[in-house]
């Protein structure tokens, strides 16, 4: 068997997203479902600009309270490239720290597991290179933002 180099991870960006309220559809086939509106932000690193209008968060909370992560969204850079976003993920905790962060008050991040994988993809000449990579995201939560730090595996 060869022996393969783990990955690389590099700090990449940061996405601080603005929401709106949460939207509660109910009980679905297999899990609490909810939208959460993606209403505006920014991005600050490697790549930079405004978190745009539109796009959410489609959740998934299942039986044993773990948050199913799916969100697509967009941003536009500073030399109007549009990049869009698909992050996925989990979010989990002891109850009394899920209950508190649902609560909208203020949550110590290592005190829960937020973590995702996430793909940026855009048409721009100059953004192209952003379609061949691979990043993994860990995040805080708010009550009206989320932080993700992006990170480049290489």
């Amino acid at each position: 068997m060869l022996a393969l180099p783990p990955p690389d991870v590099e700090p990449f960006c940061t996405l601080e997203v603005e929401l709106a309220p949460i939207m509660d559809l109910g009980l679905g086939r297999f899990a609490q479902r909810r939208i959460i509106p993606i209403v505006g932000g920014r991005v600050t690193g490697r790549v930079s600009g405004t978190i745009l209008n539109l796009g959410a968060d489609w959740q998934s909370v299942t039986h044993d309270d773990v948050a199913e992560l799916h969100a697509r969204y967009a941003f536009e850079t500073p030399d109007g490239a549009i990049v869009e976003i698909v992050n996925t993920g989990y979010r989990h905790g002891p109850a009394e720290v899920m209950r508190q962060l649902a609560s909208g008050a203020p949550t110590p991040p290592e005190s829960y597991y937020m973590r995702s994988t996430a793909r940026l993809e855009s048409g721009h000449p100059d953004y192209r290179w952003l379609n061949r990579m691979v990043f993994v995201g860990t995040g805080a939560r708010d009550a009206s933002t989320v932080q993700i730090d992006l990170y480049s595996v290489g």
